[in-house]
Formats: structure tokens, sequence, C-alpha cells
């Protein structure tokens, strides 16, 4: 069956203006990360990112090492736009990302000239794409001068290979220094990705001062903490969740821990209030941001990409709620 974008695509949908550009992204993206490798079940990988566009999201967002294995979700990317998105080319945002391990040897991560050049086109022929909208360094190299890093991301850009280019988890300092960079170089630094969650609240201490400053917009990824800020954990972990599959393989380490889950479940007090669910407070708490562009969410079924969009019916906050929000973090 051929498939057909839903005409109402846009009726529904928040975007935001990213930083200082002329570029909009839907306040929730879809995160290509865990469920999309080649080890996923391809139909739900499709059905998801047909629910996705569907729902006015438009954005994606992929990484070179993304599966498992690693490579593999953008092949699943690359096959579903192929097979059904190609005619919308045009109406999506397609970002990518390179700095983690993705081949053997000195020439395999991190941030070097050689490496993300290779890396990226590795990535535009797994997708089978001409171009990325978006281009990231997806994390600071210690070892290789920034103006080296930058100054990749400059050509990726003036050789046609993405549109846009973004730095991942830079401190507050090194954004700073990476957006001077770029655009001493002529090819600003379009915007950051960090993850930022109710229990990860590092961006706060200056790196959205930071943006603000260099006029760069901020997409969140893992504004669910993996899941903890969800109703799904609450009462136990189910055998069917990444978490069990993963053990301590999975992201967390230690964080799932009795004392965070109790204030998850009092949180969820102030969510049902509001008539919301738990991740859709989490969402929207991550979104009262101004500086913030995008929540990058991460799914395994498509009623979860429903259910996050739904958390943009009520994006407000009062005082009194947000005081509340402060007193159950701090103190439990």
């Amino acid at each position: 069956m051929v498939y057909k974008a839903a005409e109402n695509r846009y009726d529904s949908m928040t975007y935001r203006r990213t930083g200082n550009s002329g570029l909009l992204l839907p306040a929730i993206s879809l995160g290509i990360w865990y469920n999309f490798g080649g080890i996923d079940p391809l139909e739900n990988a499709r059905d998801m990112l047909h629910t996705a566009f569907d729902l006015g999201i438009t954005h994606i967002d992929i990484g070179n090492n993304y599966g498992p294995p690693p490579g593999s979700a953008e092949e699943t990317l690359g096959r579903v736009l192929r097979e059904d998105l190609k005619p919308y080319r045009d109406e999506l945002i397609i970002s990518d990302k390179a700095g983690y391990r993705m081949w053997p040897g000195p020439y395999g991560e991190w941030g070097s000239r050689k490496y993300l050049i290779a890396s990226c086109d590795q990535s535009l022929k797994r997708t089978g794409l001409e171009y990325f909208d978006i281009f990231y360094s997806h994390r600071p190299d210690p070892d290789t001068p920034l103006e080296e890093t930058m100054g990749a991301l400059d050509y990726i850009v003036r050789s046609g290979r993405a549109l846009y280019v973004g730095i991942s988890s830079y401190s507050p300092e090194q954004t700073r220094e990476a957006a001077a960079i770029l655009r001493d170089l002529g090819t600003p630094c379009l915007i950051h990705q960090p993850r930022y969650n109710m229990f990860d609240r590092w961006i706060e201490d200056g790196l959205l001062q930071a943006l603000d400053d260099e006029g760069m917009g901020c997409i969140c990824f893992s504004p669910l903490c993996q899941g903890i800020l969800t109703n799904k954990y609450i009462n136990e972990i189910p055998d069917d969740s990444r978490a069990e599959k993963l053990g301590n393989s999975f992201h967390w380490g230690d964080e799932v821990a009795e004392k965070q889950i109790a204030k998850v479940r009092k949180l969820n007090e102030i969510a049902k209030a509001r008539g919301q669910n738990m991740a859709q407070l989490a969402l929207a708490w991550v979104l009262r941001h101004k500086t913030v562009t995008s929540a990058l969410i991460g799914a395994s079924r498509s009623q979860q990409i429903k259910d996050s969009v739904a958390a943009l019916d009520n994006l407000d906050f009062s005082d009194d709620e947000l005081q509340q929000i402060e007193d159950i973090l701090a103190n439990g």
C-alpha cells in the first residue's frame, strides 16, 4: 500500500524558530536511536515514522552509530525515505551526527577533519540522501583543536553535504568558542543538542544563556530521562522494557533508584491535576524555556509519539505548579 501523508499534518503541531535563524522546527522531534536498528522490526519503525510525519513532526534526528548494529538506524531511515517519504523530502529536516566510535582505528571517532567528513559521506550513503539538513559534532574532542572540528563542519556545509551545522554536549564555554569560530568562517552554528530533563539540569548553569547570546537554538535529548519520567516505571520495571532488556548496559546506570521513582510518583500527581500523564508533564516542563526549540523523543511504538505530541495541548505552567515541581525535585 502506497503511503500518503495526512492532509491535516500541519494543523496542530507547534513550530518554533531555531535561535536567530530562519529555520522552524517542530516542538516535538523524533529521534531514531533504539528501536530503528537492524535487530528491530522494520514495519514498526515504518509505522512510527509515518505516524510522526502525519502529526507534523518534520524533524527526524539520527546518528552515525545508532542501531544496533551501528549504522543500521540510518539504513532503516533510508529505506523508509526511499519507499514512502521520498515525495516529502523538502518537508523534512533530517539531522545526523558524528563523534562517537564508528569504526576501528584512530580515525573512527572524535572530532578530526578526517573522521567527520568520512563519517558524513558514509551516513549519506546509508540514508541515500544527497544532503543532511543539519550535521552535528556529536561531542567535543579534548585532543583535536576546536578550529579543526569547526572547520570540518564549515567544509561540510560549503561542499553541499549539509545545510546547517550544530554541536552536541558542548559546555557553555566551548559553545561560545565554537560559535565564534563558525561565525568567522561564515557558517553560523545553528543549534545545540544537550541532554536535559527534570533530573539533569546542567544546561541551566550557563548554557541556555550562552545559546541566547549566540542566537543558537536548543534541542534537548532525553527529556524523559530514558523513560524514568513516564508512568511506565512508577510501579516496577516491565519485562519488555529497554531498561530490563539491557540491564547495566542501559544509560540509567544506578539512576533507577527508589528515591527517583518516589519523586516521579509525586510529580505524576501534578500531571494528573493538569490533565496530563507524567511524560507529557516532563515534555511540557522542558519546553517551558523560550530558548528550547524542540524536545527530542525516542519511541518504541506509535502510540508513544501520539501521547508526546498531546503534551503540546498544555505548555503553560502557573508559578505555583513550577514551585511544587521544584520542591519535589529538591526534596522528594
